[in-house]
Parts: structure tokens; C-alpha cells; sequence
């Protein structure tokens, strides 16, 4: 019911902000309040206010074919001179797979500090900035913000001699001022009054938002890793004594809950006091730094290790027999105790994967994700282990101890050298050893995951395993599907996406062969231009254009509704939606056959012929680029600035139904269909 609820919202959300402009950084500056003389240098400072879930890049970072980086631009006068290059404040190092590499940003709060020397009494410095903001789900908008700065208090200098270029700024206090919004902030002298009288800033939404399956499949993970937790050799012999415990019991039913949602609530806390620590900004930090990466990559190791058999992760026993001594108590007290007996006495099994559960939920960007993670964990605990309390035949229905038992640890330690794996790549990414390609990443993968197919089926022996005498029909099914997975990812070394792991390999582009490029099929990377800078093109063998008036003039000329694609070179969902939603045969087939396709760049820098040129009845600004002139057309005829962002329009520019953004292929066809149906009426 919540989760209907849920929805129902986000609908009402997306339907009350369509079509709104998104801002998501506000723009002001600082510059020294005090007297400055002709001659001195002083310190301009940039400051952008960044919304929340939201980072602005820095002006320079290491992926060079990424994502746009700040850009600043001086008018040139006799008032004033630049000194040096403009210095980013309060930015980090982000790892983005989707680039390939590190590029910087800042959450929150980001700084530019520019020096500036001072030539006449009465300057004027002015400047344009544009930027680009993303989500930490690959949502991304382009933003502009204006200033003239003409308030500073300058008097002549005292002699006439000219400070040099490395004199420092006057250590004067700041003058800030108000908060001006970006995109259609006009150039105007920036009083505090002035300054203020920007456009509004109303956040909107793309209309359909980036599903949130990552968060269910990890839950998903979760209660799987709980529910194979139980046999571990360590658990499952703890049955029997905690049937024994409650048949001694008046009023077992109650006490029985009490002890499954004990077990709840302690593994709950562990979550809470793990969301405590890391908090919403662990991801960044995770996902960019090496130290954390190669600290949990070791773990993994050695969880696995654990796993098979070389050593135990155990408590120490006085802490153990002091927990067990105070479930002895009774009543409700003895119960909780119980319970935590149940998970201190497991914590060498249970630990190696909710540990594991806890590390992957740590980067995830919901506060909250490891104390759900950890409810998830715990209710098969909670339901097998209260289930057995209150109906105590049930056990004699199990399947006894042996050596099985020892066989699912085997499993999942070889399963933790997987998970080990990925962060191993984080910090080959990140420092671009490019020694864990794709391929290379997958050859391991493929390799272990075989080792567990023939193992489950008994053709691998650890040396306290016993020897397997037949195939049931259990390790049969395991091992088809451990094998079906093996089939699957073989593909991926000759080139194949594999979607299903999109999030778990390294980027495409470390890819060293393939296969469809071999043999002249296939996407291949876009075509650079002579600067390095890659041009249009479409994916999946669409033919379509790359200019507004192009496209409506050949969907006059073939009768077709027009497909507008406002995308651009840095535009993360824009590559997932055609990696994962434009392939889909139901999508593909409908794009190639009943549309004109026009992919409109709005980040294109190529510059338009002066004849071209205009200023934008949107923002009063100048558009000299291709990606200017796409932009002002998404925001002037579309009202909406942020990409992906697909309509439906006549060969006349009528739009024909309400536009669409991030989406699943299932809405994205519905969109397609709708469109379609209109034009024909």
C-alpha cells in the first residue's frame, strides 16, 4: 500500500512540475569590501550553492571525453587584467563509469577564486559562466550565469608605481552577494537589489524519473544472503536447541515473536549504526578513493578464505559465554538474549555475508539503504527461526547435518572472490592501470563461476568435503544455472553489453576487441572531430539528423511524425537509454520505420556561421553554437532544459504528446504509440 502511495506521488509531483526549467545551482560572488588601489591584485570569489543529490563539475578534471567541465568567461577591458587561471575550491576526485575515468566535482557548496589585477579607478569586470550539473543517477542539466561586477571601491594609487603581477590581495573583508540564479540571470550591474532580480528557480522534473530497481534488487540480494545464511554450518545446528528452548516455555506463540523480531532488531542496529558512519557522502568517497577500495577488496579475500576453510572469524569466547549466561534468565529479557545469542554464536558464518551486504549497501546514495538491507537480512532468520519455535515438528522434516553444510561455504567463499573483484577494478579505473579490462575482469568471472558449476555437481573436491555419490535434483538445478550464467557472460569477451551486468563490470570502453567491429556489424565508438571532440551520430544503425529544420523538412517530405531526441556528447542516461531501451526490438523497430529522427546536441561547441548567430528571447544571451541553438530550442518551445528529453512532434513543430525523459522501454514504447496514433488522426 506505501509503495502505491509512493507512486501515486510521484506522478502527482511529475504532473504538477512538467515542463519546468531546472536549476540547480545558485550563483553569487565575493569580492573585497575595503578600499583597493590601481595597481592591486585582489581575489574575485565564485560561489555556487548546489541542490542537494546534485554535483557541479570542476573546470578541469582527467576524463577528457566527458562531462562539461565549468567554463568562465572574461570580457576583456582597460579596466582590468586576469592574472593566472581561475582555481576550483572545494572540489573532489569522482570516478564515473560511465566516462571511464575521474572527473572532479562538489556537492553542496563550490568555490572559483580568479585574481584579478586592478588598471582604472571605476572597473568593471565582466563575466559569463557555464556549467553543468548531474544527479547521482545521471540526470544532467546545462546552466549560464551572468555578472557585471562594478561595485568595488577603488582609489588611485598612492605613487606611480605599478605593483606587479604576484602582489597578493588585500586581506579585506568579503562582500557577498545575494543568491542569483542561473540560466536567465541577465547581464546587469549586480547590486544587491539587481542581483536578485534574476528569473525564478523552479525545479522540475524529467516526467518519468530514473526507476529505483538498483535499491530492490539489492533488498532482493539481502533476503537471499539471510535466507542461505541458515545453511551455514554454523546455524543450522542451532536449530534443535532453539526448539528445545521455547518447548520449555509458557505462552510460546508470544514469546516466540518476540524472539524473531529480536533477531530483526539487532540486525537493524547494525544497519543503523553502518548508515551513521557512512552517511549519504560514503558513496562519493567509496566510489573515488583507492584506500577504501583496496580495504574492502582485501576483506572480500579474506572472507572468502574464511569461507573455505583456511581460518574462522570468531568472537571472543568470554563474550560469547557472558551473552549466552544472560539468556539463561528468562522472560522477555532471556528471550532478546536469546536472540543475540543466536547471532553472536553465527558470526562466523553470518558475517562474511552480511558484512559483504553492508560494504555493497555503503555505496549506494540512500542513507537508509543499510538498515533496510539488514531487515532484509534478518526476516528469514526471523521467520525459520520463530516458525520452529512455535511449531516444533517442523524440524524433524529438515534435512539433517553432513557434509553439505561445509559445501555452501565453499560456495559462497568462492562467490566472495567475485565480489572482491570489483573493487579491485574501482582502483583500476581510477588510476588507469588498464590491467582488469572488461575482458580480463570477465575471464575471472567465467573461470569461477565454472569452478562452482562442477563443483556443486561434485567434480571439485575440497579435502573436507565428502565424495558426491549421485546428482539430485538440487545440485542439478544449481549447477544449470551457474552454468547457463558461465554461456552468458562468454559473449561479453568478444564485445556483447551485457546489460544484466552493466553495473558490475568495468565501461565498455576498456573493452580491447570487438567481435562486431571485426566483421563490420555494430555500434563502434563515435568518430572524432580533428580537435578530439566526438561528433553526432546514432546508435543501432538509425538514420536520422542533427539539425531541427533538416528533420522537419524531411518528415514533410516523407509524411512522418518527427522523433526529437535532445541529448548531448555528456549526457549519462542519455547513453543508457540508448544502450538498454533504443535496442529493444519493439522500440528499435518503431524508430527506424514511423519516425524522422532529429538528435539535437546541446552541448555541441561546433560554432554556428555568423549569419546564424542570434540572441535568445529566453535569456537575452548570445547563441554561437550548435549546442546553444538546441538548447534555447528545448527551453523556448519545450519548456524544459535537462537530457534526456524525447517529443513528438508534426513535420509543422506541433507537438503531438506529452514528452517523456528517463524511462523503461515498456514506457517508452507507450510514448512512441501514442505519438504516432495522434499524427495519423
Amino acid at each position: 500500500m506505501k509503495r502505491i502511495a509512493a507512486i501515486l506521488l510521484l506522478l502527482l509531483v511529475s504532473v504538477s512540475t512538467f515542463s519546468q526549467i531546472q536549476n540547480h545551482a545558485k550563483w553569487s560572488f565575493e569580492v573585497p569590501k575595503k578600499e583597493v588601489k590601481v595597481g592591486d591584485v585582489i581575489e574575485i570569489k565564485f560561489n555556487a550553492d548546489i541542490d542537494p543529490t546534485w554535483h557541479l563539475y570542476s573546470t578541469e578534471f582527467e576524463v577528457k571525453d566527458g562531462p562539461n567541465p565549468t567554463e568562465f568567461a572574461f570580457k576583456p577591458n582597460d579596466s582590468y587584467q586576469l592574472v593566472g587561471k581561475i582555481k576550483p575550491v572545494g572540489f573532489h576526485k569522482f570516478y564515473e563509469e560511465v566516462w571511464g575515468g575521474n572527473t572532479s566535482v562538489a556537492e553542496g557548496k563550490g568555490s572559483f577564486v580568479q585574481k584579478v589585477k586592478i588598471l582604472k579607478v571605476a572597473p568593471q569586470i565582466e563575466v559569463a559562466i557555464s556549467y553543468q550539473t548531474c544527479q547521482n543517477d545521471g540526470l544532467c542539466t546545462m546552466g549560464n550565469a551572468d555578472f557585471i561586477i562594478n561595485t568595488l571601491k577603488v582609489v588611485a594609487a598612492s605613487n606611480t608605481e605599478t605593483p606587479t603581477a604576484e602582489a597578493t590581495a588585500p586581506t579585506a573583508e568579503p562582500q557577498v552577494t545575494e543568491n542569483v540564479q542561473p540560466t536567465t540571470t541577465p547581464k546587469a550591474d549586480t547590486t544587491q537589489a539587481e542581483a536578485t532580480a534574476s528569473a525564478e528557480n523552479t525545479i522540475s522534473d524529467v516526467p518519468v524519473s530514473e526507476p529505483e530497481e538498483s535499491l530492490w534488487s539489492f533488498l532482493l540480494a539481502c533476503f537471499l544472503g539471510g535466507l542461505a545464511s541458515i545453511f551455514m554450518p554454523c546455524i543450522y545446528p542451532i536449530m534443535p536447541m532453539t526448539v528445545s528452548y521455547f518447548t520449555k516455555q509458557e505462552h510460546g506463540t508470544g514469546k516466540a515473536l518476540v524472539y524473531g523480531l529480536s533477531i530483526v532488531a539487532i540486525f537493524t542496529l547494525l544497519g543503523f549504526l553502518v548508515s551513521r558512519v557512512g552517511g549519504a557522502q560514503a558513496a562519493n568517497f567509496i566510489s573515488t578513493h583507492w584506500a577504501p577500495n583496496a580495504i574492502f577488496f582485501v576483506v572480500f579475500i579474506l572472507f572468502g578464505l574464511s569461507f573455505l576453510g583456511l581460518f574462522e572469524i570468531v568472537l571472543p569466547n568470554s563474550f560469547v559465554n557472558s551473552v549466552d549466561k544472560q539468556a539463561d534468565k528468562g522472560g522477555l529479557i532471556g528471550i532478546f538474549f536469546m536472540a543475540l545469542t543466536l547471532v553472536v554464536v553465527s558470526f562466523s558464518c553470518t558475517a562474511p555475508i552480511a558484512g559483504s551486504l553492508l560494504i555493497l549497501a555503503s555505496k549506494g546514495n540512500e542513507v537508509m539503504r543499510p538498515v533496510l538491507g539488514m531487515i532484509f537480512f534478518s526476516l528469514p532468520f526471523a521467520v525459520v527461526f520463530t516458525g520452529l519455535a512455535m511449531f516444533p515438528k517442523f524440524l524433524k522434516s529438515l534435512p539433517k547435518s553432513g557434509g553439505w553444510l561445509n559445501e555452501f561455504k565453499v560456495v559462497f567463499g568462492l562467490l566472495e572472490f567475485a565480489l572482491a573483484l570489483k573493487f579491485l577494478s574501482n582502483i583500476d579505473l581510477a588510476y588507469q592501470w588498464q590491467v582488469l579490462d572488461r575482458e580480463v575482469f570477465l575471464a575471472i568471472w567465467i573461470v569461477l563461476f565454472s569452478i562452482i558449476g562442477f563443483y556443486v555437481l561434485g567434480k571439485l573436491r575440497m579435502d573436507k568435503d565428502s565424495p558426491v555419490k549421485g546428482i539430485t535434483i538440487p545440485r542439478l538445478l544449481i549447477s544449470s544455472a551457474t552454468f547457463a550464467f558461465v554461456v552468458y557472460m562468454i559473449p561479453g569477451m568478444f564485445g556483447a553489453p551485457l546489460r544484466a551486468l552493466s553495473g558490475w563490470l568495468p565501461p565498455e570502453q576498456t573493452q580491447d576487441f570487438y567481435l562486431t567491429n571485426a566483421v563490420g556489424g555494430g555500434t563502434s565508438a563515435p568518430a572524432l572531430t580533428a580537435s578530439g571532440r566526438r561528433k553526432p551520430h546514432l546508435p543501432h544503425g538509425l538514420e536520422g539528423y542533427f539539425d531541427y529544420e533538416q528533420a522537419l523538412a524531411e518528415a514533410k517530405a516523407q509524411g512522418k511524425p518527427v522523433f526529437i531526441d535532445f541529448t548531448g556528447f555528456n549526457c549519462a542516461n542519455c547513453r543508457k537509454m540508448e544502450a538498454n531501451v533504443w535496442p529493444q526490438p519493439e522500440v528499435l523497430e518503431r524508430l527506424k520505420k514511423n519516425f524522422v529522427i532529429a538528435s539535437l546536441y546541446v552541448d555541441d561547441k561546433t560554432e554556428l556561421p555568423k549569419e546564424k548567430q542570434f540572441v535568445s528571447t529566453y535569456d537575452q544571451r548570445e547563441k554561437t553554437t550548435i549546442g546553444d541553438k538546441n538548447a534555447d530550442l528545448q527551453i523556448t518551445k519545450f519548456n524544459n532544459n535537462a537530457q534526456p528529453f524525447y517529443c513528438l512532434v508534426t513535420p509543422e513543430g506541433e507537438l503531438l504528446t506529452k514528452p517523456v525523459g528517463y524511462t523503461s522501454a515498456e514506457e517508452f514504447t507507450r510514448f512512441l504509440d501514442e505519438g504516432l496514433t495522434k499524427y495519423k488522426k
